[in-house]
């Protein structure tokens, strides 16, 4: 015994030699695949942003810890990643100082406020990716392939189209710097694997519970079965989402029952936001909101301790004793209860106290920014309007709002004749000398493809449509967008009929147009709204 040499220690007593700064290094060097292909296909302006991501991580980080007398950890590498992550989410050309805005959001706001790597709520990327697309809809959705904005591939499945499969596995395609190679992402990946810095359990579960959703949801649509659900799999980012972001350690669960219940979660997550949601990504918001209930995951499939069950007596001879020993202990056990609760109740009401005065500040200086910026808003629209009015019937001398409609009426004509998605904004009278020659109408349709969709349409009272002009399009840019071009916008000028009607096939008639390629959706809504507005004139000059 007395050659014995104890060693006495807090748990754990096995480590591994693998740190923090090799993981993160090991997911770089994965990335590099992806990101080399990003910065060759989509050139010099993807490469700044790589950079500008990767720079402003790591000085936020240094900065925020310097000034609030932290622990510098820029080091570990994890600040890197973070900003190379959200760079191969990013469209190829969006402007640097929102990239630079979207890394501050994830080193301050999401990863440095709630304590640092380890604690953050939700990945950091992910989350910038989110506010940014929040914040910046119109840049965040603008892809650029060769110098044209386009519509990514699931934009086209989502519209009922075919993709070409080689060419998304190759990379040859519009979308944000990292999601488009799939080879790379698998390369990378495989290397993950090999060095076990990931587990295929999430990954594998998450693919092969979005492949099965989405099969089954083509074969009910009639799609081409194979190519709907390749397409989805090679595209909007799911592939590195998957292998790179699903499988963030702090933010997914260490219980081998929880990986399995999130990855299936973010499979169905994954589909529904796809299928049935307003944009044909879902990736993204898919991972954060599995990540906010990863604590819950890991709650109810925490494994039960070794020795936890209560041992069952067979003498009688030690009831009383282990009664009296069982008493005190619970009465030990109410005491650090109370204790804890109180702690708690601290803990709870300095955190409502907190958010109480965050959004009381916030709402004072949303209140200023509002009243700031609420009259330049109204003049830029005001003259956006007139602009459009102007464009849309050149002849105009004065154009004059028409009052006393019965709106109520109105609506319920346009709702008789089929046309309950639209709003009637404005209606106004145009003078040409001191005659009355037509009408222009700024009318609303909610059945766009990206939402609502404003049109200014002047018509004269012959029902011949003399311009048309959106103050409001937000489609898919590369399809649903080519409604503004002067060349789908022609097909209705100077023509006079009681109803237009689209064709996927060629014009062949007056009052046909041709439908935009791969945007049916918009070129439906765009048709409808005309239509309402040849009724409303109709009626209005007694026909």
């Amino acid at each position: 015994m007395d050659n014995m040499n104890l060693k006495i220690s807090a748990s754990p007593h096995v480590r591994s030699k693998t740190t923090t700064s090799d993981i993160m290094f090991d997911v770089i060097l994965a990335l590099i695949p992806t990101t080399g292909f990003g910065i060759y296909y989509f050139g010099m302006h993807a490469a700044i942003l790589v950079v500008a991501c990767i720079l402003s991580a790591v000085c936020f980080e240094y900065l925020y810890q310097y000034f609030m007398n932290r622990t510098i950890t820029v080091g570990d590498y994890s600040a890197v990643v973070t900003g190379l992550l959200l760079a191969l989410n990013l469209p190829p050309e969006l402007p640097v100082w929102m990239a630079v805005l979207g890394s501050g959001f994830a080193i301050i706001i999401v990863k440095q406020l709630f304590g640092g790597l380890g604690q953050n709520f939700m990945n950091p990327a992910l989350g910038a990716r989110c506010f940014l697309l929040l914040s910046f809809t119109s840049h965040m959705t603008n892809f650029v392939l060769d110098g044209v904005s386009t519509a990514t591939p699931l934009n086209v499945l989502k519209q009922g189209g075919k993709v070409d499969l080689l060419e998304m596995f190759r990379g040859h395609i519009g979308g944000t710097i990292g999601e488009t190679c799939t080879l790379a992402i698998l390369i990378g990946a495989v290397y993950l694997l090999f060095k076990k810095i990931i587990s295929p359990t999430i990954p594998v579960l998450y693919i092969g519970t979005f492949t099965i959703c989405v099969a089954i949801y083509a074969v009910v649509k009639d799609y081409d079965v194979l190519n709907y659900v390749l397409g989805n799999l090679c595209g909007g980012g799911l592939m590195l989402g998957a292998w790179f972001m699903a499988t963030d350690y702090v933010t997914s669960p260490i219980t081998s029952k929880g990986k399995i219940i999130y990855g299936i979660i973010l499979g169905l997550l994954t589909f529904v936001l796809r299928a049935f949601g307003a944009s044909a990504e879902g990736v993204s918001y898919a991972i954060i909101i599995s990540n906010l209930l990863v604590p819950l995951i890991e709650n109810v499939t925490v494994p039960r301790p070794f020795g936890i069950a209560k041992e069952k007596r067979s003498s009688n001879n030690n009831k009383e004793e282990k009664k009296a020993s069982e008493n005190n202990e619970e009465s030990e056990e109410i005491s650090e209860n109370k204790e804890k609760d109180k702690f708690d109740q601290k803990g709870v009401i300095l955190a409502i106290c907190s958010i109480c005065v965050i959004t009381v500040v916030m709402g004072a200086a949303l209140a200023a920014v509002y009243k700031i910026t609420k009259k330049p808003i109204e003049e830029t629209t005001l003259k956006a309007k007139q602009d459009a009015y102007k464009e849309v019937y050149e002849e105009a001398e004065q154009i004059n709002p028409i009052e006393g409609i019965n709106y109520d009426l109105l609506y319920a004509d346009l709702k008789k004749e089929g046309f309950g998605n639209i709003t009637i904004d404005e209606i106004n009278e145009v003078v040409s000398g001191e005659e009355s020659v037509g009408l222009i109408l700024l009318l609303s349709n909610n059945s766009g493809y990206g939402g609502t969709i404003q049109m200014a349409i002047g018509i004269d009272l012959n029902c011949e449509i003399k311009g048309i002009a959106f103050l409001t399009l937000n489609e898919t840019a590369g399809l649903g967008m080519n409604a503004d071009s002067k060349s789908f916008k022609e097909q209705f000028i100077g023509k006079s009929v009681n109803s237009f009607k689209y064709s996927k096939t060629g014009a062949v008639a007056d009052d046909e147009v041709d439908a935009i390629s791969g945007a049916t959706i918009t070129t439906s809504a765009v048709v409808e709204t005309i239509n309402a507005a040849i009724d409303i004139t109709n009626k209005a000059v007694g026909r």
